[in-house]
């Protein structure tokens, strides 16, 4: 199962952080909008931004928990 957990966990953050999906940060609107299914170029760099930290935090608190 460890060798599954980075594809599972990537595409956990992939579903949840589509940007419109659930929340676009930041919204034409407002600051955050929610199910609006509509997005902006600046919207997708931060959810890609989010993402990227995400995915990085979770890969190495999971090779940290392999290796002790």
């Amino acid at each position: 199962m460890h060798d599954w957990a980075p594809a599972i966990i990537a595409t956990a953050l992939f579903a949840l952080l589509c940007p419109g999906g659930i929340l676009q940060l930041p919204g034409r609107q407002r600051t955050v909008d929610f199910m609006n299914l509509r997005t902006s170029c600046l919207s997708i760099l931060v959810h890609a931004v989010i993402y990227a930290v995400l995915l990085m935090l979770f890969v190495v608190i999971l090779q940290a928990h392999l290796y002790v």
